[in-house]
């Protein structure tokens, strides 16, 4: 399954970059990117885990940036 998530207040591209490093080696992600340009993360993961790993990769997220928040709808 691929979905597109809008992202608010990701602070630069080296912070989209930790989050998405960090998200890509959450296990039953294929595939992410996070693009601070235009403030949204793709995430392409196994369809029947992927509620799971979409709310690892928020938590994840904030870790690695607190103030950057995933809109989830």
């Amino acid at each position: 399954m691929k979905k597109v998530f809008k992202l608010i207040d990701l602070d630069c591209a080296n912070c989209a970059a930790k989050v998405e490093n960090a998200i890509a080696k959450l296990d039953g992600v294929t595939k992410v990117t996070v693009s601070f340009m235009t403030q949204k993360m793709t995430l392409e993961a196994d369809d029947d885990k992927f509620d799971e790993v979409v709310e690892q990769a928020v938590k994840l997220a904030k870790k690695v940036d607190p103030d950057m928040e995933i809109v989830l709808k």
